[in-house]
Formats: structure tokens, C-alpha cells, sequence
């Protein structure tokens, strides 16, 4: 399995200071109140509530036996009774002559007609209520709500004291804005700490410019930018820029996300970008950071529903605060994506977000600056070439590199050691590219063998083939799911690739099916990946770039603004916006270039099969070799009587 450090990162998975002058003291903060405070409230609530229930329970009817409806009608005619109490219910209450109270529940079935006759004959004094229990039942029944109410009443005032001292957000705080401020004295990052990124800084830096001086821009009668919208893949410092200009411009700094403003309740979000933009003109002028704006800056849908209409109502206070943004506030929205082509319209309109700065992956020499700063505290062997691994990271991000030179110090770490040597780094890389090392895996010796003329082949196509870039090292130790590596290393940067490199590249991409084909007479599982990575890039050939006879120069590509690298395995099946017939000769075209490619491995490694058989014979005994194991390969001659591999 080939893996060219250019073409890998390209074609498969990538692409303190003071408060300003002008403005107002500090407010002193108020001292958060005591904790028995706290406390005491609950306490006194939890005590009138159980005095209430005393009370009610002391001061209820006197104790009862009760009765059957026969022993009832009995004890009446025997003349027991001096008084009852008939409820609506027919629920009876009553007293007996000696003393004593009774209780008793008249079968609605039978009526009380005759009850009542018996009562009167026997001069029973007979009371009649609308319904059942007594007034302090009744209160004892309001009792748990009115516990409730005070509770929720005294976690409110709890929770905006607590905000109010400082503290955290609390059940009062539901609608608030979740920004982190930094203020003026915190943000201590300034431009000359991002390394590299010199267009960029050149244009943020009118922000600064207009945070500190304004008065200059309404002299020219010019308006400062409202928002400004960083685009750029992940791990690029799209927020250490934006803490840049903050720091730069000396300002309070406001971070928060987009997905911060989401909730599951309607309403939510536009009631904490208010809160957010008012916080922001009580500290102007200030920056205020949002970041994955396209968590709420997704284009709106027509019929919304559920959970997208708390996003699109979010978006709509969004951009109604930003119409109502006054020139002379100081206000200034910096915002990161790195899906741009998701945003809203409305919100890429002049007047809100002015300007879109793309913030791209760092060039060669602006990994070598990226690097020097990572590498600051560490201790570094004297061989170690900063401009070597920049060389040798095309398409690594900042935090890619940032994590590159942690591995490496982790792997000294590993090893008893505190310096930092160039294996380390080369380690390193093989681990963020390729996974980690399997040591455990031990491959069976025909394996080995194959594994050996697979490499073989790729290094050897690279070195033969024009346009390709150089061979770097040679393994067929597993790393991840690749059994073995090449790693071809660019003399140079690209941006623009040839017809020629493409087709160089195909043969590549196909020397290890090829060599497996020339030594051993038949293919294998081990080119899955290869096999993959060709197909995309004959796929585009043809239906991109134009590279195809048959085809001519018409281009299908998938229709996005911000199309993937050259080579992209990742992407999504596009949505073919041609017919059938276009789409088989697409279909031809690629099967032509992939055999085309096949034909052209087999045939050059058929005449260099001495030095194929020569660089599998030394993989297999040193495991890994460099690009001059390579080219030694094919200057050496074979000496006399060595047999051939196979």
C-alpha cells in the first residue's frame, strides 16, 4: 500500500494588558451573601409547614369507632343516638347519648327514606352538609403546593444572587447567555503568537485597527466591519486568531459556540442572543466570538418544524441584532466555520458578516514556523531539521502538527528519555497517519513475502515513473490496517497537477497489485486500498478535469463551491446530473485509465525484475528501508549465481 506524504494528505482524507483608556471603571462585584442563609430560608418553610399539619391534626374531630349500616340502624332504635350528621355523600357522622362519637356510610342503594323516618321516631337530631371534610382539610390539601411554590420561589432568588456574585448558572439563569467572557487583561494572545498565517493577520488586522482608532474611519467617513466569518478546515487556529485580534486590540472578548444557544425549549436561544449582545455593548467596544456558527446559521427551511424552529428563530434574533448594530458601538462579531456552504444567505449579506477570510492548511514554510513554536520547552537532538518535517507533513493542520510533536515527546517518554530525536518524529508521523504500530501482529512468512513485493513494487514505480515524488522509506512492518508503507516525500508543494503526475500517479497507485501480478502470477486482498484510491482519481480525471478523449472538455463535478481535495475517498456518492449513456462512458473511461495504468506497472516492473526481487530480498531482512535502498536496488548488479525470489 503506497502512501505518498503529499498525496496521501491531499488525496484521501483532506484536504496583559490594562483597560482601554475610554472606558468605565470596573463595577465592584457584590459580596455573595452568607451561607446560613441560604439555609435558614428552607428551614423556616419546612417548619410552618409541619406546624400547619400539627395544628390540623390537634385541632381535627375527636376520636371515632366506626359503624356498619346495621349496627347503626340498630343502635338508633335502641335509642343510643342523640345526633347525626348526614353528608352529600352519604357519609354519617354522630354522637351517642353516654358520650362518644361514631362514624358510618349509608347504602346508596336503599335511599335514606327510611333512615330518616327512623330517625325522627326516635327524636334523632338530624344535620345535613353539602359535601365532605372540614375547612382544614381542605387547606392541608394546598399545603404541598404552597411548600412547592416557595421552594422554586427561593431557588430563583438563590440562583440570581448567585449570578450576580460571580457564580455559576442557575435555574434562574435558564435564558441566559452561556458566553465565556475574557476580559481585557485575560486575553494575553497576540498575532506575533500564530505562527505563519501572514495574509490572514494583514486582514483582520483592520478590526484592530478600528477597535483602537474608529475616530479615523469616520474622518474618511468610512464604516468598520460589522462581522467578519473565518472559513477554513478543522484544526487550522481559526479561534486562536480570533483570541489574536481580541488581545491585539486589547478588548473584552466574548466566546461562545453556536451550539450553545440551541435548547429543546422554543424561545431559548434568541433570549440568550440578546442577553449576549447586550452584555457585549455594556463592555463596548468588545469582540464577540462565535464558533461552529453553522450550528444556528444553517439555511433556514421553508416549512419549519420541531427543534428547527428554536435554530431558525435563534438565527432570526441573530441577525435582527446585527442590523441593529449602531457604528459608533464598537461591536464587532468574529464567527468560525468550516462548512461555509451551509451558512444562510442572510447572514453572509454586507452589513453583517462584511468579510469572509479563508483560513487555509499552512504551506511548507508555515509548518516550519507552526513547529518552531510547538517545539518551544522541549528538547530537541541536534539532527532534527524543522524544515525537514514540514517538508514531510503536507496537509497537516496546526493541530496536527501541535499533536505530531506531542507524540514525539510522549514516544522519548516511552523510551527513558527527555530529548527528542528525529526517529521520535518519524514515529510520531507513522502513528497520526497510519495508526499505531502493531508489534503484536506478526505476519506469517509468506506474508512477509508478499507484503515485501508489494512495497516493492510501489517503491520501484515511484522511482521509475517521471513525475512521481521521491521514495522516503519502505516498511512492511504493520502499522493500523496498513500491513506495509511507502512514503514518497515532494521536493516541492503543488497546487496544480499535470496530466502527466496523474498518470504517474495511477501507475503507483497500482505497482503493488502490479509486482504481486509479475512475481507470483496473481492478485490479492492487500490492494483494496489502492485499487480505491485509483478508482477516484480516474473518476475525477474524467468527469472533473476534462482528461478524457471521449468525454472532451466537459466537467461533472458535484456542484459544492468547497469541493474536496484531489483524490478525496471520503466524500458522499455525488448525484450524476447526466444521463445514462454519459454515465457509461464515464464508467469506460475509468476502467480504460486503471488498466491503461495496470499495464504500463507490469511491464516496467517486468523490466527491472532483478531489482525487484533484490529490494523484496531486503525488506524482508531489514523490515525498513530508505529511498537509497531503493535506488540501490536498481544500480547494484545481482551477483552470479543469486536465485531469484520466486
Amino acid at each position: 500500500m503506497t502512501r505518498s506524504a503529499a498525496a496521501t494528505r491531499h488525496f484521501t482524507a483532506r484536504a496583559k494588558s490594562g483597560p482601554p483608556p475610554d472606558s468605565p471603571p470596573p463595577k465592584p462585584e457584590p459580596r455573595p451573601a452568607p451561607w446560613w442563609q441560604h439555609v435558614l430560608l428552607p428551614l423556616v418553610v419546612l417548619g410552618i409547614g409541619g406546624l400547619v399539619v400539627w395544628i390540623v391534626a390537634a385541632g381535627g374531630p375527636p376520636a371515632s369507632t366506626s359503624l356498619s349500616y346495621s349496627d347503626l340502624v340498630a343502635n338508633v332504635t335502641a335509642g343510643k343516638v342523640a345526633s347525626v350528621t348526614i353528608g352529600g355523600d352519604g357519609s354519617v357522622t354522630g354522637t351517642y347519648k353516654t358520650g362518644g362519637a361514631f362514624t358510618s356510610q349509608l347504602p346508596t342503594a336503599l335511599g335514606t327514606g327510611q333512615f330518616g323516618q327512623l330517625l325522627q321516631a326516635r327524636h334523632v337530631r338530624v344535620e345535613a352538609t353539602a359535601g365532605g371534610g372540614s375547612t382544614w382539610i381542605t387547606i392541608l390539601s394546598f399545603l404541598p403546593f404552597m411548600v412547592i411554590i416557595g421552594l422554586m420561589w427561593w431557588a430563583a432568588r438563590a440562583a440570581g444572587r448567585t449570578m450576580t456574585a460571580g457564580g455559576g448558572l442557575g435555574a434562574g439563569t435558564f435564558g441566559r447567555s452561556k458566553a465565556k467572557l475574557i476580559d481585557a487583561q485575560r486575553p494575553r494572545t497576540r498575532f506575533a503568537d500564530v505562527a505563519g498565517y501572514d495574509g490572514v493577520k494583514q486582514e483582520v488586522s483592520e478590526i484592530v485597527d478600528f477597535l483602537r482608532q474608529p475616530e479615523r474611519y469616520a474622518a474618511a467617513g468610512a464604516r468598520g466591519p460589522r462581522g467578519v466569518i473565518m472559513v477554513g478546515p478543522p484544526g487550522t487556529g481559526k479561534t486562536l486568531l480570533a483570541r489574536a485580534v481580541a488581545g491585539q486590540a486589547e478588548v473584552p472578548f466574548f466566546s461562545v459556540t453556536g451550539s450553545a444557544f440551541v435548547e429543546m425549549f422554543v424561545g431559548v436561544g434568541a433570549s440568550r442572543v440578546r442577553d449576549l449582545f447586550e452584555e457585549a455593548r455594556k463592555r463596548a467596544p468588545a469582540i464577540i466570538f462565535i464558533d461552529e456558527i453553522d450550528a444556528i446559521g444553517s439555511r433556514r427551511s421553508v416549512q419549519p418544524t420541531g427543534g428547527h424552529e428554536e435554530r431558525e428563530q435563534t438565527l432570526n434574533q441573530l441577525l435582527a441584532e446585527m442590523d441593529g448594530f449602531d457604528e459608533r458601538s464598537g461591536i464587532v462579531v468574529l464567527a468560525a466555520t468550516n462548512r461555509p456552504e451551509t451558512l444562510d444567505a442572510a447572514l453572509l449579506r454586507p452589513g453583517r458578516f462584511d468579510r469572509q477570510v479563508t483560513v487555509p492548511l499552512p504551506n511548507q514554510a508555515e509548518r516550519a514556523a507552526i513547529l518552531a513554536v510547538h517545539v518551544k520547552g522541549k528538547h530537541l537532538a541536534p539532527e532534527i531539521e524543522l524544515g525537514t518535517i514540514a517538508r514531510a507533513t503536507p496537509g497537516f493542520s496546526g493541530a496536527d502538527l501541535a499533536n505530531l510533536v506531542n507524540e514525539g515527546a510522549i514516544n522519548a517518554v516511552r523510551d527513558g528519555r527527555t530529548t527528542i530525536t528525529a526517529a521520535d518524529l518519524d514515529a510520531a508521523r507513522d502513528r497520526v497517519l497510519l495508526g499505531r504500530r502493531e508489534t503484536s501482529n506478526a505476519l506469517l512468512p509468506e506474508e512477509r513475502r508478499a507484503v515485501a513485493v508489494h512495497e516493492s513494487g510501489h517503491a520501484l514505480l515511484a522511482t521509475l515513473c517521471e513525475h512521481a515524488d521521491p521514495v522516503a522509506k519502505v516498511t512492511i512492518l504493520p502499522a493500523g490496517v496498513a500491513l506495509g508503507v511507502t512514503e514518497q516525500l515532494p521536493e516541492a508543494e503543488r497546487h496544480l497537477y499535470s496530466e502527466g503526475y496523474l498518470h504517474d500517479l495511477l501507475a503507483v497507485r497500482l505497482g503493488g497489485r502490479a509486482a504481486e501480478l509479475v512475481v507470483f502470477g496473481e492478485g490479492s486482498t492487500g490492494a483494496a486500498s489502492d485499487l480505491a484510491g485509483a478508482t477516484q482519481i480516474a473518476i475525477r480525471m474524467v468527469r472533473e478535469f476534462g482528461l478524457s478523449a471521449a468525454l472532451g472538455p466537459v466537467g461533472y463535478s458535484d456542484g459544492d463551491g468547497a469541493a474536496a481535495e484531489l483524490g478525496d475517498v471520503g466524500v458522499s456518492p455525488v448525484r450524476w446530473a447526466y444521463s445514462e449513456q454519459t454515465q457509461q462512458k464515464i464508467d469506460l473511461e475509468v476502467s480504460r485509465l486503471l488498466r491503461s495504468a495496470e499495464e504500463r506497472a507490469v511491464q516496467l516492473l517486468r523490466d527491472h525484475r532483478t531489482a525487484l526481487d533484490r529490494l523484496a530480498e531486503r525488506l524482508i531482512e531489514a523490515e525498513t528501508v530508505d529511498g537509497d535502498a531503493v535506488l540501490a536496488a536498481l544500480a547494484d548488479p545481482v551477483p552470479a549465481g543469486e536465485k531469484s525470489l520466486v
